[in-house]
């Protein structure tokens, strides 16, 4: 019988369990650099979306659906790029951290030290990418056509409501996690993009919240030349968001799956394993 292509669910949590460990065991200057090219990698799938779907807006004025799905479709190369490189993403450490946690193999203050430095370096890579990769290359200047694209998009993140943020944060970074958990599944390189893929242009599409990839989104039309406060930004997306991210990841991905494929009293409790009717 030939060996299967991707990890059982329960040897997934074992792997995930192993990998969040190491991580939690990381100086931090090392784990900031992980981040700040996770940053950097998350920054260029995000500019790449604004690029071909903003240059092709009159193609898809009368076909929405086609823009959020053109969108959506090239946005994952950075989250692909982040996985495969052994970069690091903070969103995604909010699913994986749960596992030894619940395990008891780490504490909260690790957890959330993990989490800080993680968000810290996704932050510096993103902005970062705005300014270096964005505005310095010219690829954001006024003749631009998705200049408009760009700046249209950063101001509708921030005049939505605060809840209205937060729960698109918190699905946003689910279909996150279940790429995270899809892409660590699979034994090749193909099976872990297309893993990657499909939850994260979801989410694109569908126009959920990210917080690290806004962390590029609205610095960079600010650059280019939006309207828009800082300070909007940072209360009326940016918090919204990131509070959604950890809920959707920590609460809804995380700790189940940690449940669900974790010892007790000796035994596993794997669902799979019961024997159906």
């Amino acid at each position: 019988m030939a060996a299967s292509n991707i990890l059982s669910p329960d040897h997934l949590v074992n792997y995930i369990d192993d990998a969040a460990l190491s991580k939690a065991a990381l100086r931090p200057p090392r784990l900031l650099v992980m981040a700040f090219l996770g940053g950097i990698f998350i920054s260029l799938g995000a500019l790449l979306a604004v690029v071909v779907a903003g240059g092709a807006t009159k193609l898809l004025a009368e076909n929405p659906g086609l823009d959020k799905l053109l969108f959506g479709a090239v946005f994952p190369i950075g989250f692909i790029a982040v996985v495969l490189t052994g970069a690091d993403l903070f969103t995604s450490n909010c699913a994986t951290q749960m596992v030894p946690w619940y395990r008891r193999k780490v504490r909260l203050q690790e957890v959330v030290r993990v989490w800080g430095v993680s968000y810290l370096g996704n932050l510096f890579g993103a902005l970062f990418a705005a300014w270096a990769f964005a505005y310095m290359t010219g690829l954001l200047s006024a003749h631009q056509p998705w200049t408009a694209y760009i700046i249209n998009l950063a101001e509708h993140k921030v005049h939505q409501p605060f809840q209205v943020v937060f729960m698109k944060g918190v699905l946003a970074n689910m279909l996150v996690c279940v790429a995270a958990w899809q892409g660590y599944s699979a034994k090749d390189t193909l099976g872990r993009m297309v893993g990657i893929w499909a939850p994260v242009m979801t989410f694109v599409a569908l126009g959920m919240e990210h917080s690290i990839a806004n962390l590029f989104f609205i610095p960079a039309a600010i650059l280019a030349g939006a309207d828009l406060a800082v300070a909007d930004f940072v209360t009326l997306n940016l918090i919204p968001a990131t509070l959604g991210n950890i809920v959707g990841g920590a609460l809804l991905i995380g700790l189940p799956y940690a449940w669900l494929y974790s010892e007790t009293d000796g035994k596993i409790n794997n669902p799979t394993d019961i024997d159906l009717p």
